[in-house]
């Protein structure tokens, strides 16, 4: 199921996978893509809008982008974790393997957010980070 995002331009989805979740972004670029990915990821936890107050800078870094997507969703999950907050907002830069990014969130407000269930970690399972059409897509299997 294709759901809409926040950004116009861009998208992503949820697919079904066993017990798990699915997660996809489709940008004009693998950063746009993984961004999406990254909305794709705190759909799962809420359907609430997140409120972009609080930012948090991140690097990661791997040998091609089908690692660099997982070590990626693995540092926002990981954040939302330590730091106890939902991110709504990412601005994602990658040059080659190394990704830069901004995520803005708000610590989680258990009432408001109504979190559906929390993010394990990424998987290899699924993964795919390729050219589709004119943009990009970058996905993978969440475990939840």
């Amino acid at each position: 199921m294709v759901e809409p995002s926040a950004v116009d331009d861009t998208r992503w989805e949820h697919f079904p996978h066993d017990a798990d979740v699915g997660v996809r972004g489709f940008g004009a670029t693998p950063a746009e893509a993984f961004a999406q990915a990254a909305l794709a990821l705190t759909a799962v936890v809420t359907r609430v809008p997140v409120k972009p107050s609080t930012p948090v800078k991140v690097e990661c870094i791997a040998s091609d982008l089908e690692l660099l997507l997982v070590d990626w969703l693995n540092t926002v999950i990981y954040e939302m974790a330590v730091r106890r907050m939902l991110f709504g907002h990412f601005d994602v830069s990658i040059e080659g393997t190394r990704l830069r990014a901004t995520m803005w969130g708000e610590p989680v407000d258990v009432a408001r957010h109504a979190p559906a269930c929390e993010p394990k970690g990424a998987t290899y399972t699924a993964l795919r980070v390729a050219r589709q059409g004119d943009g990009w897509s970058a996905g993978c299997i969440v475990d939840v």
